[in-house]
This record gives structure tokens, sequence and C-alpha cells, in this order.
């Protein structure tokens, strides 16, 4: 079976996938969601012209010469207007955020007066409309301030509440089963026998589901057995993605393909020419998408981070598209064979403010720790001919 290029593997994995449908959820539970439709305001804001400092609510026209003296006819707190109207000589002691009285246009901060019982001498002039927060100023009601598809953190939740929203409408989580397979594996903290090793991808693609909006729920590790295969496959029926991690191959011992053809899988690809992750598997069981990733922990990250996050991003209503940055080597690289590699390498910044990468020299898909050292996957095409100290190239930095 010929390998499947990067590219078309990543154009079969989207073809066809539709946004999760939206739902309401309370602000407390909404940071990190993707909001699914534009947010207009629900009202003004402010909602009416507000005092921008504390000090004394007067008439412009009052206190254009000075020394001015006026009389104080009442107080204004926050959250409690004053009821009557200035006039010609009259002044409201007012505070910081209060409506501003009706017939005042303008704020004397209190540093710039001084109070003889009930009359205030204004001592330094104040333009009109000094210190005052029109109504609207920051927004008003029906205007979209949030656009769908904005990433909702702390200063979008701040602003979605300011505009009187109690629930914001966000993009459901899409759930995305995994199912770590072998007779090998043994849970992180047991002790395992000499020819056991410890789990470690349920953990890590969780991990990665989380960061790129998704919500994992892990099956456990499945023995090599076809029919607790098939029973941890029926689990996840009620998923969008299905990502098995281990046992996608064609081996006496890899029963993972034969158990979801059998639950009724339509293969779309199987190999794939990159390096690390050639043994990927893609195709669809009724409307789950089924990735079944390398069981090798380096493979299976790498490739959740080319073909899982963007398929993330199209469910939530995203850009899947994935641009590079660009970069130069620090070192030299040999040429390349008909796979495409993605090289753990650490990033710096050159001289003149450019990204310089520089690839470990020895690259072995079984190294995790040198992936947790790596800040980027340097991207070497096929066929790549050898690249000198200085060469561009194309990079993905690991954000997670």
């Amino acid at each position: 079976m010929a390998l499947t290029p990067v590219d078309d593997a990543k154009t079969a994995i989207l073809n066809g996938v539709r946004p999760t449908q939206a739902e309401n959820v309370g602000l407390a539970e909404a940071s990190g969601r993707i909001l699914a439709r534009n947010l207009k305001a629900n009202r003004d804001q402010p909602p009416f012209a507000a005092s921008a400092m504390d000090g004394y609510a007067v008439i412009g026209a009052d206190v254009d010469k000075v020394p001015a003296r006026l009389k104080v006819i009442g107080v204004a707190p926050a959250g409690q207007a004053f009821k009557g109207r200035v006039k010609a000589g009259q002044t409201v002691r007012i505070f910081t955020g209060a409506p501003l009285p009706a017939g005042s246009d303008t704020v004397v901060i209190q540093e710039n007066c001084q109070a003889h019982g009930a009359e205030v001498d204004v001592l330094e002039a104040a333009k009109t409309g000094q210190f005052v927060r029109a109504k609207g100023l920051d927004f008003k009601k029906g205007e979209a301030l949030l656009k769908a598809g904005q990433h909702l953190g702390a200063r979008e939740l701040g602003l979605a509440a300011a505009m009187n929203h109690a629930t914001v409408p966000v993009r459901r989580r899409p759930r995305v089963a995994l199912m770590p397979t072998g007779d090998e594996l043994v849970t992180p903290g047991t002790k395992p026998r000499a020819d056991q090793i410890v789990s470690s991808n349920n953990y890590a693609l969780a991990a990665l589901v989380r960061r790129f909006g998704g919500e994992p729920v892990d099956l456990g590790i499945v023995p090599d057995d076809k029919r607790a295969l098939a029973r941890a496959i029926k689990k996840a029926a009620d998923c969008d993605v299905l990502v098995t991690l281990g046992g996608a191959s064609v081996g006496d011992h890899d029963l993972v393909q034969d158990a979801l053809k059998a639950a009724g899988l339509k293969l779309t690809f199987y190999k794939i020419a990159m390096r690390p992750g050639k043994p990927l598997m893609f195709g669809k069981l009724g409307r789950m998408r089924v990735l079944g990733l390398p069981g090798n922990p380096v493979s299976s990250i790498v490739c959740a981070r080319l073909f899982l996050k963007p398929l993330l991003d199209a469910y939530l209503g995203l850009d899947p598209a994935d641009p590079p940055l660009s970069a130069t080597l620090k070192g030299s690289l040999p040429e390349n064979d008909q796979r495409q590699d993605y090289l753990r390498a650490t990033l710096a910044t050159g001289p003149d403010g450019s990204l310089v990468a520089d690839p470990f020299g020895r690259q072995d898909s079984s190294m995790l720790r040198r992936l947790t050292e790596s800040d980027c996957l340097v991207i070497r095409p096929p066929f790549a001919p050898a690249a000198k100290a200085g060469a561009a190239v194309k990079l993905i930095k690991l954000d997670f």
C-alpha cells in the first residue's frame, strides 16, 4: 500500500467536518470555550453619564472663572442617583461611577475644591465635560462586541458580563475517546513486569485534547483481545472522535484494525509518508471519526499535534489551517528520503531577531524526554536536499 502524503491525510481527515452544536453555559463555566454566535450588548456602557472622579458635579459655565463659590444641594454616591436638578450656582457632591445629576455637565475633582459647610469654593477652572463618562462611551446596546469563533478568556468573559449576559452560546466540546491498547501496558504507579511498559500516551493525549478544546474520554487500557476491543469501541459510540493508541499495524498481535472493521469502520487510509508516525490510520465509524495513532509515545503526540488539533479546530468552528513558521538552521542537515520529517528541535532568537532552530542530532522516536526538551518541530519535506547552517526551514511550535 502506498504511503499517504501528509497534506492528503489532513484533507481526508477534515473533509466534511461540521462544527458541533451550540450550547448555553453560565459565565462561570465558559472560560476557555469557543463562542458559537456573535454576542450583542444588552445595554449601553456606561448606561448613564457618569462621574469619572470623586468631586463635585457642576454646570461648566459656573466654573470657567475661579474662584467660584457654589451651594451644595445634595450627594450622589455610586448606585444612588441624585433625584433633583442642578441649577446655576449649585453643585452636588459626587463619587466615581455615580450618575451625573440632571442639569450638570462637568465634574470638578475634590482636590481643586475647598468645602465650607453647605458651600464649596472651586479653586481651579474646569472645562465643560471634564471627568464625565458619556452614556455609551464604552459600547452601545445592540453592538456585536464578541464574534463567533472567539476564545473566551478573562477579558472576553468580563466584557460579556458587562454586556449583561449571564450565559453565552458556545460550541459543545468535541468528545474524544482515547483507547490505549496492548498487553504490554500498565498504569503509572504500578510495578511492571520485565516485559511490560508504563502507559503514557493516554495521559499525554488527554492533556492535548483538553488543550485543543475537546473533552477526553479515557476508555482505559484495552488488552490484545478481540472481545475486549469490541466492548471498548462500543463504549466510544457517542463520541465525535475515537483515538486508538497502538495496535493499528497488521502484525499477528495488532488486532485494532480488524476490530474496528468488524464494528463497521470504513478505512480511508493506513500508513502515512511522515516520520515519526508512519503507521497512522484514519477512517469513519458511523458519524465518528477514527484516528489510529502509533503506540510510540513520541509518534502519537506528534501525530496528535498535526492531525487531531486541526480536526478539533474544525469541530469548534475554528480555521483548521495550521501555517508553519519560518526559521533558519543553526547546523546542517542531510538530504531527506520519501517521508516528511518532523524533527524535534530547540528554538532561539538570532542577533537580528529571527528564529533559529537547532534540531537534535538523534531523532529516535522512542526518546520522549527529547520531545519534552524541544520547542518546535522542524519540517523536512520529502526528498529535501541537504541543508547547510543558515538555510531557511519551516517549523511548528510545540505550545502545549
